[in-house]
């Protein structure tokens, strides 16, 4: 198995990310530091460490979506003290999460130990449609929905393209579905920021063909073989 495969396997990171900690001299094979991304390992007896810490592939995968509730962050410690996801979760495998949702961003989050998985949801070549209800402050007009589908522009840089429906206004609030395609740190936020539109609340609701569906806040289920294939072909 090539390196970056092996690491990504085991949870360390992406395969992208992982070839970056093989060219920083951050891996050993049997005591040697390897910076060839070419390189392959027999996972049953090479011992491979990771910054100081051995790797060995995961007996079993594992593949959950959670209802992610405003107030939790996406990693497995934070040194301000804030709630992480992973204490939701009844697990002693060492798991991580695809992508991520910013601490006041709810809804759907996918959680594995399956590297190859993550990658296959997370690449950017896969395009994989990712689609929030957005809750603003007041009426949005087709003037500010043509920019936002249009992309929108900061700071001098054009953000992607969105799809971007109205669903309601009661008076007060408008809620919108809107799909993206790239996931950019914070993209939806800033996308209405830009237009200077106030977010109450954003919640994912769908990745590709998996969806949040009834699952209640703060509440996980494993994926359906449906949903793990769906990924994996």
């Amino acid at each position: 198995m090539r390196l970056n495969k092996f690491l990504s396997s085991c949870g360390i990171s992406s395969r992208r990310k992982a070839e970056q900690l093989i060219l920083d001299g951050k891996v050993k094979v049997n005591g040697v530091v390897v910076s060839s991304l070419g390189t392959v390992v027999n996972e049953e007896k090479d011992d491979v460490f990771c910054e100081g810490k051995k790797l060995s592939l995961p007996n079993s995968f594992v593949y959950y979506k959670l209802n992610k509730p405003k107030g939790y962050i996406c990693s497995n410690s934070d040194e301000k003290g804030r709630k992480t996801i992973f204490s939701i979760l009844p697990s002693s495998q060492r798991l991580f999460s695809v992508g991520r949702l910013d601490y006041n961003t709810e809804g759907l989050i996918i959680i594995t130990n399956d590297g190859n998985f993550a990658n296959a949801l997370i690449h950017p070549n896969s395009e994989i449609e990712k689609e929030y209800i957005v809750t603003i402050e007041g009426k949005i007009s087709e003037s500010e929905l043509a920019v936002l589908r249009a992309g929108v522009v900061e700071k001098g840089v054009r953000m992607p393209k969105a799809r971007v429906s109205p669903i309601k206004f009661d008076g007060k609030l408008t809620r919108l579905s809107v799909v993206i395609f790239e996931g950019q740190n914070r993209q939806i936020r800033r996308m209405f920021e830009a237009i200077g539109k106030t977010i109450v609340l954003l919640k994912r609701i769908r990745i590709g063909k998996i969806v949040l569906g009834g699952l209640v806040r703060g509440k996980f289920k494993p994926l359906t073989k449906d949903e793990i294939s769906w990924v994996l072909n």
